[in-house]
């Protein structure tokens, strides 16, 4: 009976632990669900933080082959490292039709990049009203908490540009023809002519204001209106090839701005100032996913790569090329300055003493021209 009744108390203990290893096993494996569950919160979490909403706003379109297309690139450089899908608005007037679209967009973006000078105040007033939105302007100078400006150095690319307008003139006239007269075209001009100088001392650069951005036929007029003055070397400033594509009807030696416009005028193209963003655009989307954005005002040239000089010309004399090559390295190794005086303005009077350099906030706000160019800047 006792041997019985052992085996019975040995059966029975044995059913217990089972039964409590059971227990502990569903217990072990419910908190490795709820653990499993608390991951994909925060896995979920951590992709939405990493795919923000990303918005554009244009002052034209991309098919401008300048300003805008360069923009854009960067906008699909932006989709493709992230895999996101961004917004874009084209063709937004400056002024109050801006702020109603950015403000539009701020309603459920988390990052708007406003890509124009006139963007500015627009922009600011509605940083002011999203604080929890960051907003990225380009070439303006007006930052708060959630708001940043960014600007290339154009003014070095376009030094290497006025030093091949120098050597390729063979009648000293070179023409230019600005968009706005606002600081960053003027000091790309001053810049320009300063290069030209340089090899050739007797150039003179004349410029004419087009007043516009993104407007081919007023654009052309005033290419037009230099070629007739017997200008032999023509630069533009805005986003559209036409200054290039007059300058070749009469076999001019052309430049354009902001992309590599070889293609609407390869007999005559030499070369002009590109600006490469995407590089830029990826960062900044990057510290906004990393919680490590801030604002700043961002003034990047050949160094950081924001800028750079389109490729030559098909028929650009080997030696033109190499001077600009040679300088080019000076500029990006830190030899050599722009802005270094002595610099005078058109009248002669001395704005940069000898041996000093610019600081970036005068040359940022700009508004004087360099003797050598023939122009008036026009009142506000």
């Amino acid at each position: 009976m006792k041997k019985v009744l052992g085996i019975f108390m040995i059966l029975l203990l044995f059913m217990l632990a089972a039964c409590s290893q059971g227990t502990t096993k569903t217990s072990e494996s419910a908190k490795t669900e709820e653990k499993s569950e608390e991951t994909t919160g925060e896995a979920t979490e951590t992709e939405e933080k990493e795919l923000p909403k990303v918005a554009f706003v244009y002052i034209g379109v991309p098919g401008d082959g300048g300003w805008t297309y360069e923009h854009d690139q960067a906008r699909k450089l932006v989709d493709e490292t992230f895999g996101i899908t961004s917004t874009t608005v084209e063709n937004v007037p400056e002024g109050p039709d801006a702020e109603r679209v950015i403000e539009e967009l701020a309603q459920d973006h988390d990052i708007i990049f406003t890509t124009s000078f006139g963007y500015m105040d627009p922009t600011f007033n509605v940083a002011q009203k999203y604080p929890e939105v960051l907003f990225m302007h380009a070439t303006g100078y007006k930052t708060a908490e959630n708001m940043g400006t960014y600007q290339g150095r154009g003014y070095q690319p376009a030094y290497l540009a006025g030093i091949a307008a120098g050597m390729l003139s063979l009648n000293n006239k070179i023409g230019y023809v600005g968009a706005f007269p606002l600081p960053e075209v003027i000091y790309t001009i001053n810049a320009f002519t300063l290069g030209a100088q340089s090899v050739n001392p007797d150039a003179e650069v004349s410029v004419v204001w087009s007043n516009t951005w993104f407007d081919p036929t007023t654009e052309r007029q005033a290419a037009v209106s230099l070629l007739d003055q017997g200008v032999d070397v023509l630069a533009n400033y805005q986003d559209s090839p036409a200054g290039i594509q007059a300058a070749a009807e009469r076999g001019v030696w052309g430049m354009g701005n902001d992309s590599d416009m070889n293609e609407y005028a390869p007999e005559t193209y030499v070369t002009n100032p590109i600006l490469n963003w995407g590089p830029y655009y990826v960062d900044v989307v990057q510290s906004v996913i990393d919680e490590t954005w801030k604002s700043e005002a961002v003034f990047y040239g050949f160094k950081e790569g924001m800028v750079e000089l389109a490729p030559f010309g098909k028929n650009v004399p080997q030696e033109v090329q190499d001077a600009v090559e040679a300088k080019k390295k000076e500029i990006v190794d830190g030899t050599f300055d722009i802005f270094k005086g002595p610099i005078y303005d058109q009248a002669g009077n001395i704005k940069i003493n000898d041996g000093e350099t610019l600081a970036d906030p005068d040359i940022l706000s700009m508004n004087w021209f360099v003797k050598g160019v023939k122009g008036t800047i026009p009142a506000e």
